[in-house]
């Protein structure tokens, strides 16, 4: 797999991963290097990521709890503390290794720490590798409200290193494979097709797969840096996904659901709702929702809890003017921006999901 950049960000993968950083380190006089990670990473990835790393600067290490709980502006301070303690200066070097919490929040520290420094980022989870990897969004949640505060900041370079999967749970592979499967639904047939049967994908599958998609993603992301129209469209199953995972969070007698799954359950509400206003196959919503279903299970949720999500629909990033803008499809690889749903529609997806 081949070296890319994406804006001024280059992406690498694999065996070429660590001669790529290693190179990098020589060319740029870097005044002192910072490691973030989480408890997770700091035990699983980061001594295999050391063992290759060269460098003759000093490396400083600083660990947060991992989890989305901890995505906040209070867990930013920590880390901002810890690097002025420890003598960060303009020239520093962060090195965010670990899942889309660790390098949402990592590049917002860097993009902020003494107005920019430079940082690099090491997805260590699917979905960090073919969501969080490119595009440049950084940022942390306001409460239990998703990504509200951040930037878009543009690492030095990614590395994408998929024997890091190897240390994942099965729920958080199924939870990366969300966004693989958004990326196919908005994107084309030829994508797509290749999760016709999701059981039968192997982690032989998955390189070539993890690729494509950082590649979809990237094409996006060029002609639209800045959400302004045709990058909306990743955001399908998200709209309802994020009020859904919000509202999971906030909820002390919910069990907490993944970004994945939460996204899962959206993109089968959205698929229904485009199937009624947009002309997308009905026939391919439970097509779509039978697959997911089998593959993730079903979320129980009870009617008295739609309003509570539908309230939490405000707070999308994609809202303007007071409108709550939903991605939507016309056909797999035809996606519709800035679709006005009612709440009655709404209820009927829920409904459908349900059924």
């Amino acid at each position: 797999m081949n070296s890319f950049a994406a804006n001024d960000c280059m992406i690498h993968f694999n065996e070429v991963c660590y001669a790529s950083i290693n190179e990098h380190l020589k060319k740029n006089n870097f005044s002192k290097i910072f490691i973030l990670v989480d408890n997770n990473t700091h035990s699983l990835c980061l001594p295999s990521f050391l063992e290759k790393l060269e460098t003759t600067s000093t490396i400083e290490i600083i660990e947060i709890e991992d989890g989305e709980i901890n995505k906040t502006i209070e867990t930013c301070v920590g880390v901002w503390n810890a690097l002025s303690e420890l003598d960060a200066d303009r020239k520093s070097l962060l090195i965010n290794i670990g899942g889309g919490v660790i390098t949402d929040l990592g590049g917002f520290v860097a993009s902020t720490f003494k107005r920019g420094i430079a940082y690099i980022n090491v997805p260590t989870t699917l979905l960090a590798m073919v969501d969080a990897s490119v595009g440049g969004k950084t940022g942390v949640d306001l409460g239990h409200l998703k990504n509200q505060v951040g930037v878009i900041s543009t690492p030095q370079m990614v590395l994408v290193d998929t024997s890091f999967l190897n240390t994942l749970a099965e729920n958080q592979m199924k939870s990366g494979l969300a966004e693989m499967l958004k990326h196919g639904l908005i994107t084309g047939e030829t994508y797509w097709n290749h999760f016709k049967d999701l059981a039968e994908l192997s982690l032989n599958d998955l390189d070539h797969l993890i690729y494509d998609s950082i590649i979809i993603k990237k094409n996006v992301v060029e002609k639209d840096p800045f959400e302004a129209n045709l990058r909306k469209t990743l955001n399908f199953g998200h709209t309802l996904g994020h009020a859904i995972e919000s509202y999971f969070l906030s909820n002390s007698e919910k069990t907490t659901l993944l970004h994945g799954e939460a996204i899962v359950f959206g993109m089968i509400l959205e698929c229904y709702i485009s199937s009624e206003l947009t002309g997308f196959p009905i026939e391919t919503t439970k097509t779509i929702k039978n697959s997911f279903l089998n593959y993730y299970g079903k979320v129980d949720i009870n009617e008295s809890e739609y309003d509570t999500i539908i309230e939490l629909l405000k707070y999308d990033k994609k809202n303007e003017h007071g409108n709550i803008n939903f991605v939507l499809l016309e056909a797999i690889g035809i996606p519709k921006i800035d679709c006005l749903v009612s709440d009655a529609l709404i209820y009927k997806a829920f409904n459908f999901y349900k059924s």
